[in-house]
């Protein structure tokens, strides 16, 4: 079973900055790729940015050259910079680990809770 804890959203105006932070914990699994959605009200789902576990980064246009996706392998956690935040970044970000269960012999994805993040004036 993993489990992950999301911390970081909260209230900043515009221009400002966020940490986001998501670790996964649990026993008998290796955490792959590992990234963050978004959720606004009335929208889809979208990929925010993901990383694997050599490094490799994805990360939507939006947010290029504001946000910085990065992980520490070694403690299985994920965490998405966010700098010159704007009001369309409003939304609930969600963490995802895509993992292999050795006791299952097979793949699959775990969500975080999600938490909000609200850019206003």
């Amino acid at each position: 079973q993993v489990q992950l804890v999301e911390s970081g959203g909260g209230l900043v105006q515009p221009g400002g900055s966020l940490r986001l932070s998501c670790a996964a914990s649990g026993s008998g699994f290796s955490i792959n790729a590992m990234g963050w959605y978004r959720q606004a009200p009335g929208k889809e789902r979208e990929l925010v940015a993901s990383i694997t576990r050599t490094g490799i980064i994805n990360s939507a246009d939006s947010v290029k050259g504001r946000f910085t996706i990065s992980r520490d392998s070694a403690l299985n956690t994920v965490y998405l910079q966010m700098n010159s935040l704007k009001p369309e970044d409003t939304a609930v970000y969600y963490c995802r680990a895509q993992y292999y269960s050795y006791i299952l012999g097979s793949s699959g994805d775990y969500w975080g809770q999600g938490t909000q993040v609200t850019v206003s004036s």
